[in-house]
């Protein structure tokens, strides 16, 4: 019988449907939005939600084609945040057939930090930290190599931080000072270890990886363990941020629904680079919505 996880996030909904092995028979990324005017309002935007309720439709028609009855549903930082988010979860859980488990800060670190235990178990011989950027949290765990050591869910991410300072297109020498700036300021106080690699998971670190091998076609196995050292990382913010919009998209391997918000993303990532001197930066596919199946297949 295979398994289906949703992840819904700030910015996606992610279907995963694995065999009971935990080998993937579906993975699928959408964008809704949810998180569009959050950091504003405090509250979900309605077109938002119909947009994200489509989603939830679909994936429901793809469930049922793959004789999958009751899916596992978590959601993020959105759904955490957000006064209204019950707007979205009723008709949400109507439609799938499944509670929503909205999940906290540190039991996202620790999905995040479970599926990249599981995706590179070469990295169990030294520290490492995991940096999972989402669209409204970014989730920083520390490994000692054999196990989590610490977590943290900061209310930075690349859908919050566009929408708060990256306002013109393309943005100001301003606007990005003040985005480097709140970054440092929420990652300024983590107890972080120093020159260790970083493993970036979720879709800032996978456009990132697919910008970088320049693929017109997404390839989850070539994405996950691509290695990028600070200096690539540091060219690749530059190029976004002194693009505008339509630039952007048209950069190969851009996700075109990503682009408006991927230069937040992508800084959040290169500031942790620097504040721990860390000599590369490892991509992965597999994020929350994998540590949620590797759960699963435990049970």
């Amino acid at each position: 019988m295979p398994t289906a996880v949703i992840d819904i996030g700030t910015n996606t909904l992610l279907l995963l449907i694995v065999d009971p092995e935990v080998k993937p028979i579906i993975d699928l990324c959408r964008f809704g939005r949810l998180g569009r005017g959050l950091d504003a309002s405090g509250r979900i935007d309605p077109a938002s939600i119909a947009a994200s309720l489509e989603i939830c439709r679909e994936y429901r028609r793809v469930m049922d084609d793959s004789g999958v009855a009751v899916p596992v549903v978590v959601g993020t930082q959105a759904l955490r945040e957000a006064s209204n988010s019950s707007d979205f979860v009723g008709p949400a859980q109507e439609i799938l057939g499944a509670t929503i488990e909205v999940i906290s800060g540190d039991r996202e670190a620790n999905l995040a930090f479970l599926s990249v235990a599981r995706t590179f178990p070469e990295l169990a011989a030294a520290p490492y930290v995991v940096v999972d950027v989402g669209g409204g949290s970014t989730e920083i765990i520390v490994s000692d190599g054999t196990k989590l050591v610490s977590a943290v869910s900061l209310p930075i991410g690349a859908v919050r931080l566009t929408e708060r300072h990256l306002k013109h297109d393309p943005p100001s020498a301003d606007q990005a000072r003040a985005l480097f700036a709140d970054i440092d300021h929420h990652l300024a106080p983590l107890q972080l270890p120093t020159a260790v690699p970083v493993v970036a998971t979720a879709g800032t670190a996978t456009t990132l990886a697919t910008m970088a091998l320049r693929l017109e076609r997404y390839d989850p196995a070539a994405v996950t363990g691509l290695r990028l050292e600070a200096m690539a990382i540091d060219a690749q913010l530059a190029r976004l941020l002194t693009a505008n919009l339509t630039a952007r998209r048209a950069i190969k391997g851009m996700e075109p629904q990503r682009a408006d918000v991927i230069a937040g993303g992508v800084a959040i990532l290169a500031r942790v680079m620097h504040r721990i001197d860390a000599p590369v930066l490892i991509t992965c596919d597999r994020g929350v919505r994998w540590g949620v199946a590797y759960e699963r297949a435990a049970l």
